[in-house]
């Protein structure tokens, strides 16, 4: 009776991992998605709203949901005093500190460190210009993680299961 006790919760684990590894491909094409949104809503900030930086991360961030919300508060925050930190310097703090929360990978952070370097630091039209390079660069790395999805998703789904039943096998 142990043994199947035992059994049974290394199948669920194993399963539990491969499902948990599914949310990741599933989730990321959608955080991209919503990175991508909330770019093209701080372009418009800047070119139509001309609103001061830090107030139009703080706005971005009020229209999203975690974790992509939590970039935009803590570079909104260090920007604003007692910090009142540059926007690239706050901008690289909040993707370092926030990263490890999303699901998305290197390539989108290299596109918001890249970002960063130039928010903030030139006039309307160039940063406008950046950020719509930016979201080129997001978009073609969402086609690239759709793409993952329909590949790895289900397999890992699979792959879960299979493995915890391999284990299994390999004890007995």
């Amino acid at each position: 009776m142990l043994k199947m006790l035992g059994a049974a919760l290394v199948i669920l684990a194993a399963t539990l991992v491969g499902w948990y590894q599914a949310k990741q491909f599933a989730n990321r094409p959608n955080q991209i998605r919503r990175l991508i949104l909330a770019l093209k809503r701080l372009e418009t900030e800047i070119m139509y709203g001309f609103t001061p930086l830090p107030d139009a991360l703080q706005r971005i961030a009020d229209q999203n949901k975690e974790p992509i919300k939590s970039l935009f508060v803590v570079a909104a925050e260090n920007m604003n005093p007692p910090r009142n930190w540059t926007a690239q310097k706050s901008l690289e703090h909040a993707i370092e500190s926030g990263w490890g929360r999303t699901s998305m990978k290197k390539p989108e952070k290299e596109v918001m460190n890249q970002l960063s370097y130039t928010l903030g630091t030139s006039d309307r039209q160039d940063q406008i210009g950046h950020i719509v390079t930016a979201v080129r660069q997001l978009e073609s790395e969402e086609a690239a993680a759709r793409d993952e999805q329909s590949r790895y998703e289900k397999m890992c789904k699979s792959l879960g299961l299979l493995s915890g039943a391999f284990i299994v096998i390999l004890f007995y």
